[in-house]
Order: C-alpha cells, then sequence, then structure tokens
C-alpha cells in the first residue's frame, strides 16, 4: 500500500473512530433504557439484518429523543423513511392495492359510523386497513386521537423490529388480514391443495423441490409489491356483460354498492370513488391484464389451457351467484317500493345499501354514549348483507383457490338458503303490513 492510500484509510478510521463515538454513545442509551422498557423491542432489533448492517435507532427514529419524559420527540417512521433504503419495494407498493387500504376503509359510511376504537384505533376494520400511506393531516388526527401507532404500512407483514423478509414471505404473514367473515383467503388457501402441499412439505413430507404456492407466490410473484386481481375485492367489473340477464343482475347489484342510481340508473359520487381507489376493473384491458398476469403465475405449474379454463369456470360461478343476490336484492327493494321498508337518516336511497354493512339502521355513531338500535332497523337487510358479503365472496374467492367445499357449502348452499329467508321474511312482513 502506498504512502498516500495509507494515509486515507487511516484519516478516515480515526474519522469514522471520533465522529461515530457520540452516535455510538447515544445508542447505548437507546438500547439499555429500552432494555428495560421495552425488552421485546430491543430483542426484535438485535435479530434483524438492520443490526447487523449497523441501521441504530437513530436512523428511523431521530435523535431529539433523550429521555422518558420526551418519548413523544421519538419520530415513528413512516413508509418513506423505509423507502430510503428500499425504493424499489416502495414504488411497488405506492401502485399496488395494499396502499389503498386506509383510503378505501375511510372512504365507506360505516367507517364513521361504528366506534373509533374499531376503526382509527385499529383494532377492527383499522387493524388491516392501517395499510396505505397517510397525509400529514390524517397523521395528526390520529396522533390527537392518541393513536401514536398507525403511521406505516411496511410493518403490517414485516413485523417491527425484526422487520423480516423470512417472516412476509410466509403465508402465515397474510392470515391476520385476510381470514374471516368476508374475506377467508387464509381458510380457503389452507385448507385446499395448494395450501396442504406447502405444510406437509414444511414438514418434510414432500421434497424441496416440490411446488407448494404460497400467498405471495401468486400474489407477490418474485416480491412484486404492486398486488391486484382481476376482479377485485367488491366483484364487480366494468364494461357490463354482453348476456342480459348477467348485466341485468350486475345494474341490480352496482345499485345495492350505491355506485348507480336506483331510480335513474346513472352513476353516482361512488363510482368516482371506485374509479380513485381501484377497487374494481374497469375496463376490458385493465381487467385482462390482471387475468393474465395470473395466467402468467399459474403457468409455473400447470398447462396453459387448463388455468385457463379454470379461472373462465371461475367467472361463470361469479355469473350465478350474482343471479341468486340480484334477486335478493330485488325482493328488499321492493318493499321499499311498496312502503313496506321507509328511507332513514343518512340513507341515500330508498334501496338497501351494502356499505352500510350490518348497520341497517344508517345512524351515525356516538363515541360518547353507546345507543341501540332503533325499532326501524331490518333484520331481511342483514340476511341480505350476508348474502353479498359472506356467502357471495366464499361462493367466488374460494373457487378461484381451488377449494371445493368453501365454495359449495360455505359460498353457494349458503347463498341459496339466504335467499330462501329472505323470500320468507319479505312475505312475512307482506302479510304483517297488510293487516296493518
Amino acid at each position: 500500500m502506498g504512502k498516500r492510500a495509507f494515509l486515507w484509510v487511516l484519516l478516515a478510521f480515526l474519522g469514522i473512530t471520533f465522529l461515530s463515538g457520540p452516535a455510538l454513545a447515544a445508542e447505548e442509551i437507546c438500547v439499555k433504557c429500552h432494555s428495560q422498557k421495552t425488552p421485546g423491542i430491543v430483542a426484535d432489533w438485535k435479530a434483524s439484518k438492520h443490526y447487523q448492517e449497523g441501521v441504530t435507532c437513530s436512523d428511523c427514529h431521530g435523535d431529539k429523543h433523550k429521555s422518558p419524559k420526551d418519548f413523544q420527540k421519538a419520530v415513528l417512521p413512516d413508509e418513506h423513511v423505509c423507502a430510503q433504503c428500499h425504493e424499489e419495494q416502495f414504488d411497488q407498493f405506492v401502485k399496488g392495492k395494499h396502499n389503498l387500504g386506509w383510503k378505501a376503509m375511510n372512504a365507506l359510511p360505516i367507517t364513521h359510523v361504528e366506534p373509533s376504537e374499531l376503526m382509527d384505533g385499529g383494532r377492527g376494520c383499522g387493524g388491516c386497513h392501517n395499510m396505505g400511506i397517510k397525509s400529514k393531516e390524517e397523521k395528526e388526527r390520529l396522533h390527537k386521537l392518541g393513536y401514536r401507532y398507525q403511521n406505516n404500512s411496511c410493518d403490517e407483514c414485516h413485523t417491527r423490529h425484526t422487520f423480516s423478509k423470512k417472516e412476509a414471505l410466509d403465508p402465515h404473514a397474510c392470515q391476520q388480514c385476510h381470514m374471516g367473515y368476508d374475506h377467508p383467503q387464509w381458510e380457503m388457501w389452507s385448507s385446499a391443495k395448494h395450501g396442504t402441499r406447502w405444510f406437509a412439505k414444511q414438514a418434510g413430507r414432500l421434497p424441496k423441490s416440490a411446488p407448494a404456492p404460497t400467498c405471495q407466490d401468486c400474489h407477490m410473484p418474485n416480491g412484486d409489491h404492486n398486488n391486484r386481481t382481476a376482479w377485485g375485492f367488491l366483484g364487480v367489473r366494468l364494461p357490463l356483460p354482453q348476456d342480459p340477464q348477467w348485466k341485468a343482475d350486475r345494474i341490480t347489484i352496482l345499485k345495492a354498492l350505491g355506485v348507480l342510481d336506483p331510480n335513474t340508473g346513472k352513476p353516482t359520487a361512488r363510482l368516482e370513488l371506485v374509479k380513485k381507489l381501484r377497487l374494481a376493473r374497469l375496463t376490458q384491458e385493465e381487467w385482462q391484464a390482471e387475468r393474465d398476469r395470473m395466467i402468467k403465475t399459474c403457468k409455473r405449474c400447470h398447462a396453459e389451457d387448463y388455468a385457463r379454463k379454470q379461472l373462465a369456470m371461475g367467472d361463470e360461478m361469479m355469473k350465478k351467484a350474482d343471479h341468486l343476490l340480484a334477486e335478493g336484492i330485488r325482493i328488499v327493494a321492493g318493499l321499499y317500493r311498496d312502503g313496506i321498508l321507509k328511507k332513514r337518516n343518512n340513507q341515500a336511497f330508498a334501496y338497501p345499501d351494502f356499505l352500510y354493512f350490518m348497520r341497517t339502521d344508517y345512524s351515525v355513531f356516538d363515541n360518547n354514549s353507546y345507543k341501540t338500535l332503533p325499532d326501524g332497523m331490518s333484520y331481511i337487510e342483514q340476511v341480505l348483507f350476508q348474502m353479498y358479503m359472506k356467502h357471495r365472496m366464499r361462493t367466488y374467492q374460494a373457487f378461484f383457490h381451488v377449494n371445493p367445499d368453501y365454495a359449495y357449502w360455505y359460498g353457494w348452499a349458503m347463498m341459496t338458503k339466504d335467499l330462501a329467508e329472505i323470500k320468507e321474511l319479505a312475505a312475512q312482513m307482506r302479510a304483517s303490513h297488510a293487516k296493518k
């Protein structure tokens, strides 16, 4: 090594030593204090790749928090902090469906009806729909409510403070949100052939080379954070179908979603929200692009003809499920038309509205005092909503997740049962109304 090269190395070493000394001391204070206050966080950080790479507390949280009394000065990092090192993943996430979770939740009227703890506080819908980049104003509003930790989407899958890629690649990382009442993808996948093969492979009962697709393999291939599906969560799309019956059924469903005016059939302001939040594919080209993307994924294991046939069967199942649902909607809409059900409070139209979920009183919830639902609420509308949000979801989602039992017994069969109950309830309501 030449004298000049040696001098540069020496200067660099001395610079690092002197400049990092105070910084390292500050980090030691952080670790010493939080080892007592939040030992789990320190343990996670020490087990992380961040720790191995020298990413310290102040890199993410800033250096203004010095003592227990000024904890509010600690920066709670948002997605832009992560983007400083993970720019590619951030750019993909911004374009994907997960980034719209928070905005989609807050666009729903039900969000502003239910208790704040469940929505803003993250112990209900907000626990999963926290995902999505928030504005400065939104974060300030949450902080004023006492919700300091609803800042970052990345740690929904890469939980803090390990921020593990391996954890995020495990399908269990998807389970917390993609399960339960309205979207039981975890239950469908884990009890279908794809899931059972994955569990068998994990247990060493299949060779390491055996295909066993996870959620991430199909929906986030090669770590792509730009995730969408052809049908979307609402299970609707534009343009309307060519088939006359399916077209009529779809129009009926769009009216119940509040996207079309039930009286005129013209688009409402909600259609603009659907467009803005990309809740549905709105052109044939957009839908086809997502379908072709999934075919490409399926071709990793299956013949293309087989994959296309299975997905086309799923589309047909959607068509049949839409017909059952539309019949139920028309029955309940007929009760409004004949004055048996009345338009209530904030209800936009004298027509069933799926976006109020089970709260068919359409009232504004008073977070300071719990009020019982008024006598005007309609049980028949709750059955109809269940038909849409629980059983129709299972019918088509289970089909696309290749789960026969869920598609039939938990989906299609329950839709037929819901429709029978709606018919019986409507007959009783009409008979009671006639007596009055």
